[in-house]
Order: C-alpha cells, then sequence, then structure tokens
C-alpha cells in the first residue's frame, strides 16, 4: 500500500506533532498578517528601525539586525527539531522502511524539481541575478499548510496526514542541503573545523544521554557562532546538532521499548519554542514588506522573478508532488489506501504549494534582505500560497465529509472516541 494507515503509537505521534504545528501555523499566520499590515501604514519606518535594529559583538561577527538575528539564530532552532524529527524518521518512522518511504521521497523530489525547473524558464532571459532565486518555490511549510486545516476544520484520514508529514520532512532535508551547498559562501575552513570541536563534545554527551542544559546550550551555541563565522550559513548548525542526538534508547536504559528517547525528548521540548516563537518572530521580521498599494503589488507581481515563483509554487508543486507519486505508484504496482482516491493526493498536493518560512529564508539568501528582487520574491511568496492555500481548500473542503467518515472509522478500530461532526457538515 502507498498510504497505509500509521500504527496507533505513529498515529497518536503525528497527531501530537499536527496539532502542534497547527497553533504554531496560526501564530505565524498572525505575525505575518501584523507585519504586512505595520510595513504598510503610515508607521512603516518604525517597522524598519526595528527589523534594521543592530544587536551583537562585531568582532565576533555577530554585529546583526533583528531581522538577521531571527533568520541566523531562531531559525537554527527550527532546523534542529528538523534535525530530530529527520533523524527520527530514518531511524525508528516510516522512513526506515523503504517500500513505506518511496512514494513520499519520490513525491517530495518531484515537488522540489519541477517548481525549480519551472522558475528557472521563466526567468532564463531575466539575467543572472534573478536566476539565483530558483530555490525559493521548493519548500513546503506544514506549519502554513496546517492552519489552513485547521481554518476548515478538516478531518484528514491518517494516511493522508502521515503521508504529509513524511513529504514535509524529506523537503525539509532538501531544503537543508539546497542552502547548505548553493547558499553558503566565502567559506572559512578554519571556523567550520573549530566549529567541529564543540559539536563533538556535545554529540560525546547526548549519546550517553546526557541531558544537562548547562553542558549542552554553551556547546550548541559555540557550534552555532562558528558554523555562522565560517560562511555557512548557521542554520546547518542546528540540522547537525539535531542529527547528534539518538533517537533509541541505549539497552543501559532498557532499550528502545522503555519509553522516549533522547531525540523525542528534546523535541517535545523545543518545537513548542520553534511552532510558537522562532517561526513567527522570523516570519514577523521577514513578511513585512511595503507593497505600496494595487499599483506596488500588480508591479510586483509583473516582476519575471515573482512570476516564476507563483508559477512553481501553484502549478509546479501540484505537479511535481501529484506527477511523481503517479509515476512511482504506478512502476511499483502498488495502490492507494482504500480509503482515499487520487482527487485526495491532488489537494494535498496543491496544500505542498503553500510555501513560506524556508521560501522566505531563500529569497533574502539569494537576493540579499531588502533588494528589489527580495521583497518581489516575498510578495510572490505570499500571494503563491495563498493561491495554493485557497485551491487546496476547495479540494479537500469537498471531500470533509467522506474524510470524517474514515476518521470515525479509524478512531473506533483504535478504540479512541470518533471526532464530531462540524455545524458546516
Amino acid at each position: 500500500m502507498v498510504l497505509p494507515p500509521p500504527p496507533s503509537s505513529e498515529y497518536r505521534r503525528i497527531s501530537q506533532i499536527l496539532r502542534k504545528e497547527t497553533v504554531g501555523g496560526a501564530l505565524l499566520l498572525l505575525a505575518t498578517v501584523v507585519a504586512l499590515a505595520w510595513a504598510n501604514s503610515p508607521w512603516s519606518s518604525s517597522y524598519e528601525s526595528l527589523r534594521d535594529f543592530r544587536l551583537g559583538y562585531a568582532p565576533w561577527h555577530l554585529d546583526l539586525t533583528m531581522g538577521e538575528w531571527a533568520a541566523d539564530g531562531l531559525l537554527a532552532i527550527f532546523f534542529f527539531v528538523a534535525g530530530l524529527e529527520l533523524k527520527r524518521e530514518f531511524v525508528a518512522g516510516d522512513l526506515r522502511r523503504p517500500a513505506t518511504a518511496v512514494v513520499p521521497v519520490v513525491a517530495a523530489c518531484g515537488g522540489v524539481a519541477l517548481p525549480a525547473i519551472l522558475f528557472t524558464a521563466v526567468n532564463l532571459t531575466s539575467g543572472g541575478d534573478a536566476l539565483r532565486g530558483w530555490a525559493i518555490p521548493t519548500a513546503t511549510d506544514i506549519a502554513f499548510a496546517l492552519a489552513v486545516l485547521a481554518v476548515l476544520s478538516t478531518h484528514l484520514p491518517a494516511a493522508l496526514r502521515t503521508f504529509l508529514l513524511t513529504l514535509a520532512v524529506v523537503d525539509d532535508l532538501l531544503a537543508i542541503a539546497i542552502i547548505a551547498v548553493f547558499y553558503s559562501s566565502g567559506v572559512h575552513l578554519l571556523f567550520l573545523v573549530l566549529a567541529l570541536v564543540p559539536l563533538a563534545l556535545f554529540t560525546w554527551l547526548v549519546q550517553r544521554r546526557v541531558r544537562a542544559w548547562y553542558l549542552l546550550l554553551p556547546l550548541a551555541a559555540a557550534t552555532w557562532v562558528l558554523m555562522h563565522s565560517s560562511g555557512i550559513h548557521a542554520t546547518v548548525a542546528g540540522v547537525l546538532l539535531g542529527f547528534a542526538v539518538p533517537v533509541v534508547r541505549s539497552e543501559k536504559a532498557g532499550g528502545p521499548g522503555a519509553g522516549l528517547g533522547l531525540a523525542e525528548h528534546f523535541e517535545h521540548r523545543f518545537r513548542p519554542l520553534s511552532a510558537g516563537v522562532a517561526v513567527p518572530v522570523f516570519a514577523f521580521f521577514s513578511a513585512g514588506v511595503g507593497v505600496g498599494g494595487w499599483d506596488g503589488m500588480r508591479g510586483a507581481l509583473a516582476d519575471p522573478v515573482a512570476i516564476g515563483i507563483v508559477v512553481a509554487l501553484v502549478v509546479g508543486k501540484t505537479a511535481g508532488v501529484f506527477g511523481a507519486t503517479w509515476l512511482v505508484t504506478k512502476s511499483r504496482h502498488a495502490g492507494l489506501d482504500p480509503s482515499l482516491a487520487w482527487i485526495d493526493v491532488f489537494g494535498l498536493a496543491l496544500l505542498a504549494g503553500v510555501g513560506f518560512t524556508v521560501s522566505l529564508l531563500v529569497a533574502e539568501l539569494g537576493f540579499g534582505a531588502g533588494s528589489v528582487h527580495d521583497d518581489h520574491a516575498k510578495v510572490a511568496i505570499l500571494a503563491g500560497s495563498v493561491i495554493a492555500a485557497v485551491l487546496a481548500a476547495v479540494v479537500l473542503r469537498a471531500r470533509n465529509r467522506h474524510y470524517r467518515k474514515a476518521a470515525s472509522e479509524e478512531a473506533r478500530a483504535a478504540g479512541r472516541t470518533p471526532p464530531p461532526e462540524s455545524p458546516a457538515e
């Protein structure tokens, strides 16, 4: 089966993750609205002053603006949690089984490759600077997407929820690799080698299941500072620290069946901080673009960079995810879960076009914060994400009665209380 329902323990874990991401998505939406309203109000200069206020120690290359602290510092927490989730999926989750992992992995690759190709095709004649944004539409923002689902009160069955989360996990891994390889410049090998020292000490401690914050946090901070000084984007430090944390318990501590491993323990601690603080604050400082009214928005969306982003998010993501899923199922003679239809995969593929957090980060890395292309890219990211969300909402909401029935059957089979029927139904 391509999208099998997860076991009960996996179902509970996925449900907990999605609930936290949904709350974070709501805060993300709120932060975005506040930033846009402030940046386009008569008090826009105060927003820019706050965003551009510098804070930090210059000799350590830490004399950063508030916006840069949010992008380089707070997002390291987001990527640390992503690293924990990635490692868990590869060690103890769905991605450890090739038969289960192949479809969402291939779907994620299609959802990264086709948007990049479409953006490049639109901007081939626009010059070299425009092509630096090729990776902007490749990322899916699961928090934003889940906030859309929460507003719609949809009852996605477990098979689709698992597919969505696995797709987002692989998508994050690809985005991390893109940032590390293509958006790091002027690498200083000395600082990079020095960063490996606190990283190795951190790894040594967590492999021995040490949880003492007064030991781990200074080592994590040192790794981040040295990685930032090396020229490689500092969020990569967060991923490496996440990968260092063991997923399962040691045999001395009772083995895998003895309860939460250290990775899941850290994930429970840091995911609320990531979803509730780090990502919304980053969105607040990154999404505040002065649009200049309808004329300004039309001008921004006339930029080939913006056109390429919108087309890639709405068309490229959908065709990439859906097409790759269809191809791999046909080539492997696999099928969908009996409770699902291809229209459900199409709705999920549309939802994958909601790109925000990582897309905003890549836009700043590619074009430079505050540049014309960067501002136009941000407008396009918002526009493309909204269009993808609305289209996905239409498809998924039309199937909501079917989803509610499937969710009720899943709940009864697992001995849980079925979800209540919404008034709209």
